[in-house]
């Protein structure tokens, strides 16, 4: 079995090219972070080649948890070739690596990823003179075209079952440290396990912790390296990063000719990463997606499929008729038409929307928007608590909050990753859409503030809760950090963006047709069968049924909110089983949801279930993440509780806004607004020694 590592930058195209040379469907964002693990797949018509897409580093110093994925694959698993995929408009900051990956003694090739963007840019790459100076084969890709990517695949595939030994360095550092090094590498023993002594010598001049501790002769070298140290005036690892920087800057003038031209996505950043007009144009840009995926196109759809697949005339009307006609016991009948057809039928209306929204997020992630907005948010986000790392798993999060979890391990900082998991399932997702264009629709006429309120919604929620959480104690500390390579601005491929869509509402219909199926034939039995005058059975109405029974025993939680009627109750419970559930029990259990609600309650209802505990697959990923019952029991504990003082804050000044007199509930809503108040501007805890 032949092994090959793709290893680059963060967002330099691997996972794209991964997915060109598996045929794999792995999630593809356009910024740094997405990769958080090392996944494998077969090369395409070679079923002994496999393909490790590693996570995006820097280095292969182990500071984050991807640089330390990446280098214990590396170096442990030691694999037959690295393919080393360089994004070509930023040479200068990948060569990095790329000195350091010809260190470990496995054979490197090239790939300079982007090729369309350097030559749309003017610029002119020396492939020969790159080749020369790092002792590698180099091949021009372009991942996202798919441009030289089976022949750059084909010679990595040819160098690793080839591997002749450990290659040569080529480059080289100034004569002290080479001295240094040297002096180091004559120390190590030998074994099957060094690849290359440089690397390991080089790692420990660096004094790299997981190196030196298996070192036994770190002692004797340290005087040296402190030598070393006295001459540059600098640290050891500083010098080894100014040494192959040094070496990059010489190389770079045969190996590139600019343009001299400006880019232009400098020309766009101009405008779209301006501290004056980013934020008002990121609301814009989400306003029009939302508002074109709910009220408007993606509306006009779903209304198409409600008439004329699952409305009277459609699927309900034919198979009811059918089962009539072949004389079907009338329970059978009522089980399929009432509870699953109307049930997933409910869910299945809001395909469309789904399709739209995913489509205008997946262009604006390609495109490469999508990262400039984490890079404006740190900002925003740096004043309360949260970095621009938080605001990736968000970003994700708007197709699912389960990869949006597991994307915070990125995160070094464990308050801030635990702030992160707790937040970013705020977020509207993909699950959450229909419950939104429901609301909007029925209750609202589809009104177009109403779905981009949602997102506004959780955006000022999640905000608000690092303000709350990073004035405790347990959350207090300095904010991590943000560094983030902005990618080149490109024109997505049709292919990409709408692989990106199937993926996502596949997902979506998967649930429909099985989580969604059961729950709604679960819906259907527990909404007709209940006890009457003693007996067990079918019922006549839904009020004397089981599910009306633990409905009645739930809404006395929920009427301060104004939904406090069982079927609202039911729809919220098992919205935890899978959000796009609510539509479901809706659709069997009420004929027109106006029956239940009005606007300002239905409203009520779409803010809690927006902010309100996940789905048990997004509790199962906080769980996994947080790795403590009890840190997980806080997340969903918290959600729960922040999503009730809202919506109760909501409903109770809206009512009071409307001439309805004061009540309990209306105190309990001051009073709440008053410990967020209080919460939000108080100062933040500091440590005892750091009191005056």
């Amino acid at each position: 079995m032949v092994k090959i590592a793709l290893a680059g930058n963060p967002n330099c195209g691997k996972t794209m090219l991964f997915n060109a040379l598996t045929g794999s469907n792995q999630y593809v964002g356009n910024w740094a972070g997405v990769t958080v693990e090392a996944k494998e797949g077969r090369l395409k018509g070679e079923e002994d080649v496999v393909i490790a897409d590693l996570p995006g580093i820097y280095s292969l110093s182990p500071y984050t948890p991807e640089e330390i994925v990446s280098r214990n694959y590396l170096v442990n698993e030691e694999p037959d070739a690295i393919l080393n995929i360089i994004d070509g408009t930023n040479l200068e900051r990948n060569l990095y690596l790329t000195t350091q990956l010809c260190e470990i003694g496995i054979p490197v090739i090239m790939a300079i990823n982007m090729i369309d963007v350097v030559r749309k840019n003017g610029d002119i790459i020396n492939l020969e003179e790159i080749s020369e100076h790092f002792g590698c084969v180099c091949f021009e890709i372009s991942a996202l075209k798919g441009t030289g990517v089976k022949k750059c695949a084909k010679k990595a595939v040819e160098l690793a079952r080839n591997n002749k030994g450990v290659p040569p360095v080529h480059h080289s550092f100034d004569d002290r440290v080479e001295s240094a090094i040297h002096f180091i590498s004559a120390l190590l023993p030998d074994g099957t396990d060094m690849l290359h002594k440089r690397y390991y010598a080089t790692k420990i001049f660096e004094r790299d912790k997981l190196v030196v501790e298996d070192f036994k002769d770190f002692n004797d070298v340290e005087s040296l390296i402190k030598d070393v140290e006295r001459f540059y005036d600098d640290d050891s690892e500083s010098i080894i990063a100014d040494q192959r920087y040094k070496y990059i800057t010489s190389c770079i003038d045969e190996c590139r000719t600019k343009s001299g031209k400006i880019p232009v996505s400098e020309k766009i950043d101009s405008v779209i990463t301006n501290k004056y007009l980013s934020l008002p144009i990121f609301a814009l840009i989400m306003f029009g997606v939302y508002y074109l995926s709910v009220s408007t196109l993606g509306g006009a759809l779903a209304d198409f499929i409600e008439q004329n697949v699952f409305g009277e005339n459609g699927i309900p009307f034919i198979t009811e008729n059918f089962l009539n006609n072949v004389n079907c016991a009338p329970w059978l009948t009522s089980l399929i038409v009432d509870g699953i057809i109307a049930g997933v039928g409910a869910v299945l209306t809001f395909v469309p929307q789904i399709i739209v929204l995913f489509i205008f997020l997946s262009f604006l992630e390609d495109c490469g928007y999508m990262s400039r907005i984490a890079f404006i948010m740190d900002k925003l986000f740096r004043k309360f608590g949260l970095s621009g790392k938080s605001f990736i798993p968000i970003l994700v999060g708007t197709g699912c909050g389960v990869p949006g979890i597991m994307s915070s391990r990125t995160i070094e900082n464990v308050n801030e990753r635990r702030m992160t998991i707790i937040t970013t399932t705020f977020i509207p997702c993909g699950a959450k859409l229909p419950v939104i264009a429901l609301i909007a629709s029925a209750l609202f006429g589809k009104a177009w503030w109403v779905a981009p309120s949602a997102y506004f919604i959780g955006i000022a929620s999640i905000i608000c809760s690092g303000i709350l959480l990073k004035k405790t104690k347990i959350f207090s500390g300095d904010v991590s950090p943000f560094v983030m390579e902005l990618p080149s601005y490109h024109m997505p491929t049709a292919k990409s963006v709408f692989r990106a869509t199937w993926d996502r509402t596949w997902s979506y219909i998967k649930k429909a047709g099985t989580i969604i199926l059961l729950a709604s034939c679960g819906v259907w039995f527990l909404s007709n069968f209940g006890f009457y005058n003693g007996n067990f059975g079918m019922v006549q109405h839904m009020d004397n049924s089981v599910l009306a029974y633990i409905g009645n025993f739930l809404k006395n939680v929920f009427t301060p909110l104004g939904f406090g009627t069982w079927q609202a109750s039911v729809a919220t419970l098992l919205g935890l089983a899978a959000k796009e559930e609510i539509v479901g029990v809706f659709g069997v259990l009420y004929d027109n949801i106006g029956e239940g609600f009005t606007a300002l309650s239905g409203y009520s209802f779409l803010i809690f279930n927006l902010l309100c505990a996940p789905c048990v697959a997004a509790m199962s990923a906080i769980r996994r993440e947080m790795n403590s019952m009890k840190w997980t029991a806080f997340a969903i504990s918290y959600q729960c509780i922040f999503a009730y003082g809202v919506a109760l804050v909501v409903y109770q000044l809206a009512l009071l806004l409307a001439g309805n007199g004061v009540t309990i509930a209306t105190i309990a809503a001051f009073i709440i607004l008053a410990v967020f108040a209080y919460m939000l501007f108080r100062k933040p805890y500091k440590p005892k020694e750091l009191r005056k």
